[in-house]
């Protein structure tokens, strides 16, 4: 530890999250089943507790409006280890910074996220509406992608799952207070955390050679070299290139080319 490092991954998460909602409506619809009202649920990051309390604090009918419902809300609620999707910690694998050089990185760490999802409505239609819009995606999980690195293009689908869905409707109490129906959609979302990115020093790979021996003793003769790089040599990761491949033959400790003598039989 001590060398900084912050990929945003919890964060990365979260907006994630949030943005699976973010298109939900509801309609009001007339006798004669024409739409005559069609209204975003907005959705905001924080605990329910504070929106519950704007409801609450200024009661009398004839106040100001205190929020709008129906409304959404969203908060991160716990970070836990997966041991059921552990991996090796010591193994690394290699990636290209932007395609400009090699870089190396342990394997990730899973983590699992708890969230809290919570409708907020004043009739019960509307909770309806909005549910039904969320809970068939969920089966019982959903995809989200996560450029999870910026760094070294590193995305991952992390699946949301929905763990449980709970309703509770206040509606005891004289008719000064507001009703209030509260829908929490419990989820997790199965992440992973990366730790330092660290520069390999070594550079791309530009050439790859094979030699094939008569033998398996350390002193026998080679008889096959086999070459192959890049074309143009100096082609990025991310350029349009093909290969040059060059095979070599030897026999009698002579170099033999079969462009040149094609009457060889080895």
């Amino acid at each position: 530890m001590g060398d900084y490092f912050y990929h945003e991954i919890f964060k990365k998460t979260v907006v994630g999250f949030g943005n699976l909602f973010k298109d939900i409506h509801i309609q009001k619809i007339d006798k004669q089943a024409n739409v005559i009202n069609d209204m975003r649920v907005p959705i905001a990051y924080g605990p329910i507790q504070k929106f519950l309390a704007r409801l609450t604090q200024q009661s009398e009918l004839d106040a100001p409006t205190q929020i709008t419902l129906p409304r959404m809300s969203f908060e991160m609620t716990s970070i836990t280890y997966d041991g059921t999707r552990k991996t090796q910690p010591t193994q690394m694998f290699k990636t290209t910074d932007k395609g400009e050089k090699i870089t190396k990185v342990y394997l990730p760490v899973p983590y699992n996220v708890g969230f809290e999802l919570s409708i907020m409505t004043k009739l019960n239609e509307d909770a309806l509406q909005i549910v039904e819009q969320i809970l068939p995606y969920f089966i019982p999980s959903f995809n989200i992608t996560v450029d999870l690195v910026d760094t070294i293009g590193e995305k991952r689908d992390i699946p949301v799952v929905l763990d449980n869905v709970t309703f509770t409707d206040d509606y005891e109490g004289d008719f000064s207070e507001r009703r209030v129906l509260l829908y929490t959609l419990s989820f997790t979302a199965k992440t992973y955390l990366f730790g330092p990115i660290n520069d390999s020093g070594d550079g791309l790979i530009k050439k790859v050679q094979v030699d094939y021996h008569l033998g398996t003793e350390k002193t026998a003769p080679r008889e096959v070299r086999y070459t192959v790089q890049p074309n143009p040599i100096n082609a990025d990761p991310d350029d349009d290139f093909g290969f040059t491949e060059e095979t070599t033959v030897y026999y009698d400790s002579k170099v033999y080319s079969p462009t040149q003598n094609e009457d060889y039989t080895p």
